[in-house]
C-alpha cells in the first residue's frame, strides 16, 4: 500500500528534450502530436510557460496523449504504468508535421529527433524531413529506437545507448573494442557522419566516419536515476553544436550534463548554471 504524499507533473518524451534545451539556454521549435484531452492541453500550457512555440503541436483525435505515471517510495521506483497508443499517427497529422517543418527549417540551426517509438517517427516522415533539412544545410541528430533504425539513414549523428547498439548489430556491446566495431557497422549502414554510443557508468564513445574514436569516461559521481538521460545528452549536444562548438567538445559537455542529470531523481533537467558551475569548479 502506497500512501500518496506528493505529486508532480513534468514534461516527458520529446517535450523533455525541449525542457532541457531551454534549461541550458537554447531555443527550440517543437513539432509532434497530442490527444484531444486534459493531458494534451496541459502539455501545451507547460510548453508555452517555457517560452516554446507550440504552433507545431497538433491534436490527433484518434489517440490519447501519452501519460506515464511513476510510483516512487523512498527514492525507489515501485512501478510505472502507461496510458498510450503506439500505432502510427494519421496521414493528416504526419502531413501537418511535415508542413510545420517546412515552415520552421530556415529558422533553426539543426534538427533533433527524439524517437520514443510512439508512432510519430516513420519512414514516411523522415523521407520528407531529411531532404528538406539537407537542402538547408541543417544537421540531423537522432536519439533512436532500434525498431525504427531504417528511418534514420542519412542523419549526421545518432546517439544510441550500448544496449540499443547491441540490438542493432546483434552482438554484445560492452568493451571498447565491441563499441568501436558496432559504431563502424552502424555508421556504414546509416551513412552517418558520427555515432555517439552512451554506455552508462562507462561514459560514452564517439566514433566518426573519418576514423576518429574517443572514449569519454563518465562524469557521474553516483547513478541515482537514469530516467531521461538520453534527452539530456541530445539536448546538450544540440545546443552546443548550434553555438558552433566542435563535435568532440559538444560530446564532452553532453557527458558532463548527463552525469549531473542521472544524479537526480526522476525526469529532470540540467540548468545552464549547473553546467557552468561544474565546468568552473569541477565535479
Amino acid at each position: 500500500v502506497v500512501n500518496v504524499t506528493d505529486e508532480t507533473q513534468v514534461l516527458g518524451g520529446a517535450a523533455n528534450v525541449i525542457n532541457n534545451v531551454v534549461s541550458v539556454g537554447g531555443h527550440a521549435l517543437l513539432t509532434g502530436v497530442v490527444g484531444q484531452d486534459r493531458v494534451g492541453r496541459k502539455i501545451i500550457r507547460m510548453l508555452k510557460e517555457l517560452g516554446s512555440n507550440t504552433d507545431g503541436i497538433f491534436i490527433d483525435e484518434s489517440r490519447p496523449t501519452t501519460l506515464k505515471t511513476r510510483i516512487v517510495a523512498q527514492a525507489q521506483q515501485v512501478v510505472r504504468f502507461d496510458r498510450e497508443v503506439r500505432k502510427p499517427i494519421s496521414e493528416k497529422s504526419r502531413n501537418l508535421i511535415i508542413k510545420a517543418l517546412q515552415d520552421f527549417i530556415s529558422e533553426v540551426d539543426l534538427v533533433l529527433i527524439s524517437d520514443y517509438a510512439k508512432g510519430v517517427v516513420s519512414i514516411e516522415l523522415t523521407s520528407g524531413l531529411f531532404p528538406l533539412a539537407h537542402k538547408y544545410g541543417k544537421w540531423i541528430i537522432v536519439d533512436p529506437k532500434i525498431s525504427n533504425l531504417h528511418c534514420y539513414r542519412g542523419a549526421e549523428l545518432i546517439t544510441p545507448n550500448h544496449i540499443e547498439a547491441g540490438q542493432a548489430v546483434r552482438f554484445e556491446v560492452e568493451e571498447d573494442e565491441e563499441v568501436e566495431r558496432a559504431g563502424r557497422l552502424l555508421l556504414k549502414e546509416l551513412e552517418a557522419k558520427a555515432i555517439l554510443i552512451t554506455r552508462g557508468e562507462r561514459g560514452m564513445s564517439l566514433i566518426t566516419n573519418s576514423g576518429d574514436v574517443h572514449h569519454i569516461p563518465t562524469q557521474a559521481r553516483e547513478v541515482y536515476d537514469v530516467t531521461g538521460a538520453g534527452d539530456t545528452v541530445i539536448s546538450t549536444l544540440g545546443v552546443s553544436l548550434a553555438c558552433g562548438m566542435d563535435l568532440y567538445s559538444a560530446c564532452l559537455l553532453a557527458n558532463l550534463s548527463a552525469g549531473l542529470g542521472i544524479a537526480k531523481l526522476g525526469t529532470s533537467v540540467v540548468s545552464r548554471e549547473e553546467l557552468k558551475d561544474a565546468l568552473i569548479n569541477g565535479w
